[in-house]
């Protein structure tokens, strides 16, 4: 796995660019990231303009995944400066053990159209193509169905349900973990 990776952005696919997210984006971002029912299976709270507004001017400014704890955040939108449909991320998960990990978050009127399946596919394709991860995994509430059925989708299987192995949100909670190596992505896209 590479060290440090740039991608080339944006990342296009059928119907969507993933690209930088910018402070033009907060606004869009606090529509979604804001909203109870959409931070229910999140592991942080409905969100402030200001928190919104730090993300995106720390942690979302990042261009290149690199380091230990490095990550790289997504917008997701329509393609030629169409609307902010949500957001990606992809973090190094174990840089010794060549491993990355995906999340995503959509907006609720952008839910149930695929959009989330074809973003989550071309991010995976980037951490197996551009970055060369060995294992990419995806963590999730064993309620969050929806995000459960895109990782699916995608290729990855269900690999355990963890019981009560951390807190989130100040509860102990399960986690549902996907994953899906390099050698079985490359097999299912010959």
């Amino acid at each position: 796995m590479r060290e440090s990776t740039t991608p080339r952005l944006p990342i296009r696919t059928a119907r969507l660019e993933l690209r930088r997210l910018t402070p033009g984006d907060r606004d869009a971002m606090l529509w979604y990231r804001s909203d109870p029912e959409t931070c229910r299976y999140l592991p942080f709270r409905p969100q402030t303009a200001d928190e919104v507004a730090r993300y995106l001017t720390t942690r979302a400014a990042r261009t290149a995944l690199e380091g230990t704890d490095g990550s790289l955040s997504f917008g997701v939108a329509l393609p030629d400066g169409g609307p902010l449909l949500g957001d990606l991320i992809v973090f190094v998960r174990d840089l010794e053990q060549e491993c990355l990990e995906l999340g995503w978050v959509f907006a609720p009127e952008h839910r149930g159209h695929g959009y989330a399946t074809e973003a989550a596919a071309a991010l995976l394709a980037f951490a197996f193509g551009e970055v060369g991860a060995h294992r990419v995994v995806a963590r999730m509430d064993p309620a969050n169905t929806a995000s459960a059925r895109v990782a699916d989708r995608i290729g990855m299987r269900r690999e355990a349900l963890l019981l009560e192995n951390e807190r989130v949100k100040g509860v102990w909670s399960d986690t549902l973990n996907y994953a899906v190596l390099e050698r079985e992505w490359r097999a299912s896209h010959r």
